[in-house]
């Protein structure tokens, strides 16, 4: 059986491969600019092997930033829990190792013509906070960004979002005024972007409004502010990102929580959907948050994310996965085993679900599940989903690994699952 001839699941989507290649991005009207004028991805706790294998995607898809996930700067090494507040030690001097391969990063960015944005915080689940109020810790956490900027690197991040605490507007604005103020008398072409603690929604909310009206009055106005949209996950609209500007009193820069799994065992592989088509006309800039272990799979969204912010009045969601995916394989097997895993995760945004963690694949299973005398459509389907397991590690062998053992893992759970139910 085939996953098409399954009951439909909301938000319906079907991946079929294009006739013919087209030049992607597509290309823009004569005389038309960018939708955004940064854009590119971060990393999610990525290791900088990770970093490295994707600066040529990036260029290839003709995005032109990278920022680091602050995450990747903690000692994950030696505190695998990373949460419980040992890992982030911002006052620290990073490891020689870790250091090399930050710089070998910045250097293959610039050779790529991509911007390398550095990026640290210092106040998630960390056991020291950084406040106006202790200058030596400004100093301490200054001292990374110096280190940066001795590289030529000129875009920085300072990010206090999920922080709970030293949730503090006006402290937060000196340290970022006064690191960016240090950074700015070194180098005039520096840019600082801060995430607030309130990065979502419209700006108007009880808690959100009074601390945006703070940044709006205390922040340096040459500060880009980090936004991800109508709420944290989900639709992105025109009329919100011009609310929480108006409010906030500050450009914005777009952190779209999209294909972003947040290191849950699951993949969102369908094409990004559901950004009003002239965000630029109030955005500058474009970030998009990828999978955590999965960055080779992770390119098949993040094309459709450079498709869209590179002309987002073309955008077509439809040719935009199908376009990826034949930029990203040569031959017919491998373009079918890409296709038929996005169709097999066609992910949060376009099942509607905008959790992080939703699994299209268990999501269908347990659907088929409620259906009066299931048991040989689930048969069908577990199936369809180990063929494809199959195909998928034929054509690509050891490539594309850790999407492989999602997909092993659902199986294997599923399997159980099954077993459990009908006695095999």
């Amino acid at each position: 059986a085939q996953q098409a001839d399954l009951p439909a699941a909301p938000g319906q989507f079907w991946v079929e491969l294009p006739a013919k290649a087209r030049p992607f991005p597509e290309p823009l009207a004569e005389g038309a600019s960018p939708g955004f004028k940064w854009r590119g991805t971060k990393g999610w706790f990525w290791t900088p092997s990770q970093y490295l294998a994707e600066i040529p995607y990036l260029a290839r898809f003709k995005m032109n930033f990278l920022m680091n996930c602050y995450g990747s700067l903690f000692d994950y090494e030696h505190h695998s829990n990373w949460w419980d507040g040992r890992a982030n030690r911002w006052w620290e001097d990073l490891p020689e190792e870790k250091k090399l391969a930050f710089e070998q990063i910045a250097r293959e960015c610039r050779k790529h013509n991509i911007q390398f944005c550095f990026s640290m915080n210092p106040n998630f689940v960390s056991a020291r906070q950084v406040n106006d109020g202790r200058p030596e810790s400004v100093d301490l956490l200054y001292r990374h960004y110096v280190w940066m900027q001795d590289l030529g690197v000129q875009w920085f991040n300072i990010a206090v979002d999920d922080a709970s605490e030293g949730i503090d507007a006006s402290s937060q604005a000196k340290v970022v005024n006064e690191i960016f103020r240090r950074l700015c008398l070194r180098d005039p072409g520096a840019q600082m972007i801060f995430c607030p603690t309130y990065y979502w929604g419209d700006g108007t909310g009880a808690k959100q409004k009074p601390y945006l009206e703070i940044l709006a009055r205390q922040l340096d106005g040459e500060v880009y502010l980090f936004w991800t949209g109508d709420a944290v996950v989900g639709k992105i609209t025109r009329p919100a990102a011009e609310r929480f500007r108006r409010i906030s009193g500050h450009r914005l820069f777009l952190w779209d929580n999209y294909p972003v799994n947040d290191n849950q065992a699951t993949m969102h592989l369908g094409p990004v959907v559901d950004r009003d088509a002239d965000l630029g006309a109030v955005i500058d800039g474009y970030m998009s948050n990828p999978h955590c272990r999965q960055n080779q799979m992770n390119r098949l969204p993040l094309a459709t994310c450079a498709d869209y912010c590179y002309n987002p009045a073309a955008y077509d969601p439809q040719r935009s996965i199908g376009q990826a995916i034949l930029l990203l394989a040569d031959s017919r097997p491998r373009r079918e085993a890409l296709r038929d895993m996005v169709n097999a995760y066609p992910g949060m945004l376009i099942r509607g679900n905008y959790a992080t963690g939703f699994n299209a694949v268990r999501d269908l299973y347990s659907r088929i599940g409620a259906l009066p005398n299931s048991r040989w459509a689930l048969e069908a389907y577990l199936n369809s989903l180990q063929d494809l397991q199959i195909r998928f590690g034929g054509a690509f062998g050891n490539a594309y690994e850790p999407g492989q053992q999602t997909l092993q893992a659902d199986l294997q759970v599923l399997g159980e699952t099954f077993a459990a139910q009908y006695g095999h």
